[in-house]
């Protein structure tokens, strides 16, 4: 059973490391095991936990680009309305393109679900999977090196190809694997496609609430199981992740207007190599 000072430490560090590129799976999996906290992470209840605190970040993520969502879906339901996405319909495109970034994602982890939730044990994988994250990180910001950044633009994003939403949302697909990071995943994917650091973090966190809502109808209800045993934790890690979650946004958005990717690879690189020595003594 969590207790409630390690729901909020978990809460925090899941909404600051969620949006961070430094993957909050990977985090909250190992923290307990570098402590030596008695916690079962393969769990249903500790992943419903862990859920739960992603759909607050969700539920922020909602509420900070609600503009947007009005936008996306009122494009959506115009492409439907008239059978088609029109050139020069910028957001009905754009909602089409985080609908094919997200097929992939949703059909590995319905398909895997259980194989993917056994890695939430395996510490010394998920300290590598963070080192070789910070490495991803590091060759797709050397292959960026010299191209131009510019602001952000809904534009850009719609500008995409059905291929290069494929290609981002296979990118998420990795990080159905704890250490490596959705948000510098699907970042990776971006910059790669073409994107500026601020529309691939714009596209990032717009293709995060889809997948992660998703994830919730299946496993919070498993915090209701055997008498709700940890739902006062897990909503106590949840209201301390929706807090750090809009700080973290309200903290990239700016970041990413001007610098990279780097020093979250080399962060991440460094910590998994130092926690995979930990969790190996």
């Amino acid at each position: 059973m969590i207790t409630y000072l390690q729901a909020v430490i978990l809460g925090l560090l899941q909404g600051f490391a969620e949006l961070f590129p430094i993957s909050s799976l990977g985090h909250s999996v190992l923290l307990p095991a570098v402590l030596g906290w008695s916690i079962d992470r393969a769990s249903d209840q500790f992943v419903a936990f862990l859920v739960l605190t992603h759909l607050a970040t969700a539920l922020t993520l909602l509420a900070f680009f609600w503009r947007d969502w009005v936008l996306i879906v009122g494009g959506i339901a115009r492409s439907l309305r008239m059978r088609e996405v029109r050139a020069g319909d910028t957001y009905a495109r754009l909602g089409w393109l985080l609908v094919v970034s997200t097929v992939p994602a949703g059909i590995l982890g319905l398909l895997f679900e259980e194989q993917l939730q056994s890695n939430f044990a395996a510490a010394g994988l998920v300290a590598a999977m963070l080192a070789l994250n910070g490495i991803v990180l590091f060759v797709v910001e050397i292959m960026r090196v010299g191209r131009e950044e510019g602001p952000h633009d809904d534009r850009k994003l719609a500008g995409l190809s059905w291929r290069q939403a494929i290609s981002i949302g296979l990118a998420q697909c990795f990080a159905l694997i704890p250490g490596f990071s959705r948000t510098g995943l699907t970042m990776a994917g971006g910059l790669t496609s073409g994107l500026s650091h601020e529309n691939a973090v714009r596209y990032s966190f717009l293709l995060a609430t889809p997948i992660i809502f998703a994830a919730a109808v299946l496993k919070v209800p498993d915090l209701f199981m055997n008498g709700g045993g940890g739902l006062g934790q897990a909503l106590v890690g949840a209201t301390c992740a929706a807090i750090t979650a809009y700080l973290s946004i309200r903290f990239l958005l700016r970041y990413f207007e001007a610098r990279t990717l780097m020093p979250f690879a080399v962060y991440c690189a460094v910590a998994g190599l130092a926690a995979l020595a930990i969790v190996s003594l």
